[in-house]
């Protein structure tokens, strides 16, 4: 009843006009951004937050524009992958197997229809797990030392760098790489400059909007520059965007089945939409593909996936708020832009930040209803946007990311620095190093380090108090396993294709 309560005053924050308008700006940008190649929810959520900071905008309501475009982004993906066959991120890969097919066979319509549906269905089952199961993690977490917290900063590290490309050593080193700008500026310890080659604009450390713009926008432009978009595929007809009623009924136990799975994997650091809609598509594929028809047209392969991946975004919001880790590249970002507006994650924000956390909780819920009242009748509007050419997208998200960047300090040393990532970052796509990595070293990082010599200054400089507890041990045990495991399986999976 605690629960109940606490989310109806959530709801007060929520039906706030400025937040209602905002919760609204959300999701209808990230509805754009998800659908676009080339801009996604990182660079948009980049480029608005020193915006919200300079619009004075409160810490709750710019929380709910920033996860408005998070999870709006999660539907906006679906448009052009089931009319264009382009995902723009790899979790919308799996809808692309049945969503494009059936755009193919002139039933677009209601494949955008059930993705609507399902993405409102996954985000509804998910908000009911995060209002459950975040206050009994926040209580289970204040026992938390500064031991248990590197180890569990250590375990974020290895679960995002193993599942975040397919070369465990590439995920480390962009881990490494982000780690190292962490320890750029004054050491907090002594003042002593760190790395910073006597330039006193780095004294107080790589800029995280700088970094994070230059890394995602600029190297994203980079590869837009070298490549024809989305905007000049021929567009599909997509006919009526509904389903029946039948058809509702059949997808329906699909749908809350890859609404659960994707919440709990969406809770686990590194795991993401990405991870949760291939195993819903070949869960259900396993459940209900009796006769072979996934990856033919088949509704219920929308369904799964667009549930699960909706579900993973509101779950990975759990360990961001109660723990302080982000779980995938935009909640590093959603982390960032909370610690620039002065609110620390952890197991107290429930407690200290009441009003942000309900309202943030209630808010999704409401963004959700928006997304379902936008997505269906407007999927005409969202279509022309599609057809927007490269001279104008690529000109625009270049424009928008100087901008956003020299709005934070007025400063042209953070325009060169924000270039130079940006190259960095093109050159790392290249070679197929993970980038969400690095923004997960840069903001833990001081964490991290804190932590450790707090442990360290507490035990008189035993190592051995890293290992003490039994929560200690478990995520160090837990790190190793998200270390070794993918790669087992993934030559398990080799072999086994060999040998077919």
């Amino acid at each position: 009843m605690d629960a109940l309560s606490h989310l109806m005053g959530g709801f007060a924050v929520a039906l706030q006009p400025i937040n209602l308008g905002l919760a609204f700006v959300g999701v209808l940008v990230g509805t754009f951004v998800g659908m676009l190649p080339g801009i996604g929810p990182i660079n948009a959520i980049a480029i608005l937050i020193p915006i919200t900071f300079a619009a004075g905008i409160p810490p709750e309501s710019a929380l709910i524009l920033l996860s408005g475009i998070y999870y709006g982004s999660q539907y906006g993906n679906s448009i052009s992958t089931i009319l264009l066959n382009v995902p723009g991120t790899a979790s919308a890969v799996v809808t692309a197997l049945d969503g494009h097919e059936m755009t193919k066979q002139g039933r677009g319509g209601p494949a955008l229809a059930t993705a609507a549906i399902a993405s409102f269905f996954g985000g509804t089952i998910s908000i009911f797990g995060l209002v459950l199961f975040a206050p009994l993690l926040a209580q289970w977490a204040v026992r938390f030392g500064p031991a248990e917290y590197f180890a569990l900063m250590i375990f974020a590290f290895s679960a995002l760098s193993s599942l975040a490309g397919d070369s465990l050593l590439r995920g480390l080193a962009s881990t490494a790489l982000g780690l190292l700008l962490a320890t750029v500026g004054l050491d907090p310890n002594s003042a002593i400059p760190r790395y910073t080659f006597g330039q006193l604009k780095l004294l107080d450390g790589m800029d995280f909007v700088v970094v994070t713009i230059g890394l995602f926008a600029v190297s994203e432009v980079l590869q837009l520059l070298e490549r024809t978009g989305a905007g000049s595929a021929a567009l599909q007809g997509y006919g009526r965007v509904m389903i029946s009623a039948r058809e509702f009924a059949h997808m329906f136990w699909t749908m809350l089945r890859g609404s659960v799975l994707g919440f709990f994997v969406g809770v686990l650091p590194g795991a993401g939409g990405t991870i949760a809609s291939f195993l819903a598509y070949s869960t259900e594929q396993r459940i209900v593909d009796r006769e072979g028809t996934f990856g033919t047209g088949d509704i219920r392969g929308v369904a799964a996936p667009e549930a699960a991946n909706n579900a993973a975004a509101t779950g990975a919001m759990i360990p961001l708020l109660t723990l302080g880790v982000p779980g995938s590249g935009t909640t590093a970002v959603l982390l960032g832009a909370l610690l620039g507006l002065g609110i620390t994650p952890g197991p107290l924000l429930i407690t200290e930040e009441p009003d942000l956390f309900w309202g943030l909780a209630a808010s999704m819920y409401v963004g959700n209803v928006f997304l379902l009242l936008l997505n269906l009748p407007l999927v005409g509007v969202f279509v022309r946007a599609l057809r927007l050419p490269q001279w104008f997208l690529i000109p625009g998200v270049a424009a928008l990311s100087f901008v956003a960047v020299y709005a934070v300090n007025q400063s042209g040393f953070d325009l060169v620095l924000m270039t130079a990532f940006g190259v960095l970052g093109y050159l790392m796509r290249k070679l197929r190093f993970p980038l969400a990595p690095v923004i997960l070293g840069l903001v833990l990082g001081p964490l991290m380090e804190k932590n450790l010599r707090r442990a360290m200054a507490l035990s008189g400089g035993e190592w051995a108090v890293l290992f003490d507890s039994p929560v200690a041990i478990t995520l160090w045990i837990m790190a190793i396993a998200s270390l070794t495991i993918p790669p087992i399986l993934a030559r398990r999976g080799a072999r086994g294709s060999a040998t077919r």
